[in-house]
């Protein structure tokens, strides 16, 4: 019985034979595993250079007490550790400019998502003219400059020269005088400049998707939305996942936006976010140490947001 189970196991493949060398040839090398990062490297450089030692600055600087009296030399820089951070997080002001900077977020991401989605729908119901002319017209978009968008904003909207209070009949209407018609206009401009990203991702990705599928669900009598909500959006989870990601991340580092058309952040700032917060600390109050702190609060907050990220990415690659 040992004799019959031990020549039913596969024999070794001899050192010289064929199959032993492509068995060989198979194996990763230790030296290609350094590869990735040798071609990395330049990047990798690069953003040392531009990242590090700005990082540790405003590491080093949220942990000193550094206002203009440090700065001109008049009173020397004392080490304060976590003072900084326990002043802020005391300060009234600071926690409600978070939880605003959290829901303006959220409300841009979401509505970005949904515009951007729709007209990618749309993209691939339209024919070739039009969906050039929608092409160009979202590229342009995307491709203007954050204080020029926002300068041509608030004058479309401008109670007493803009067009839109014309056409829609609201007179001298301010829309930057209520907080929350304040954070509207600033939506419709972020979404504006934000859409084409969302929508040229999707519509690449549903172009990916075989033709068959979608057919086969039509056929099947399923709704265009049903199509959309049980065929296309679970097949394009890996592309949804990183379009949210990066929405996330642009729209909660907002500050053209609010600062041009809010003049600063609104009235009795009103209409402040964190990044226009730790302006206004750091340049406007000479503040520095406390708009650092803002500075790494803010880090640390789009960090954990890089990571989900990362590891949403990885888990994917692990499913498809």
């Amino acid at each position: 019985m040992t004799h019959n189970a031990t020549a039913a196991e596969p024999a070794a493949a001899p050192a010289g034979s064929a199959a032993a060398r492509t068995s060989h040839a198979l194996r990763p090398r230790r030296s290609d595993a350094w590869t990735p990062w040798l071609y990395l490297a330049p990047a990798l450089v690069v953003l040392a250079a531009l990242l590090v030692y700005p990082i540790y600055q405003l590491g080093l600087i949220s942990v000193l007490e550094y206002t203009q009296a440090q700065v001109s030399g008049g009173e020397p820089t004392t080490f304060q550790g976590l003072g900084n951070y326990r002043t802020l997080f005391a300060d009234g002001q600071f926690r409600q400019v978070l939880l605003a900077t959290v829901l303006f977020a959220a409300a841009c991401v979401l509505a970005t998502l949904a515009v951007g989605c729709a007209l990618a729908v749309l993209l691939t119901r339209i024919r070739a003219v039009p969906r050039l002319a929608l092409m160009l017209a979202a590229l342009g978009a995307w491709a203007t400059p954050a204080i020029t968008g926002s300068t041509v904003w608030v004058f479309l909207f401008d109670p007493d020269f803009g067009p839109v209070n014309r056409v829609l009949g609201l007179g001298d209407f301010s829309w930057t005088y209520g907080r929350y018609s304040a954070f509207a206009l600033v939506l419709l401009e972020v979404v504006w400049c934000s859409f084409p990203f969302v929508m040229v991702t999707v519509y690449a990705g549903i172009r990916a998707i075989p033709g068959e599928v979608l057919e086969a669900a039509s056929l099947d009598g399923a709704s265009q939305w049903r199509i959309w909500r049980s065929v296309t959006a679970p097949m394009l989870r890996p592309i949804l996942v990183v379009v949210t990601i990066q929405s996330v991340i642009w729209d909660f580092k907002v500050f053209t936006q609010i600062y041009v058309m809010t003049n600063g952040g609104g009235i009795a700032g009103q209409n402040l976010v964190l990044n226009v917060y730790a302006y206004q600390k750091a340049f406007a109050s000479s503040q520095y140490s406390l708009g650092a702190a803002i500075g790494v609060v803010m880090l640390l907050m789009l960090l954990a947001v890089t990571l989900i990220h990362l590891g949403l990415l990885r888990h994917q690659g692990e499913e498809w």
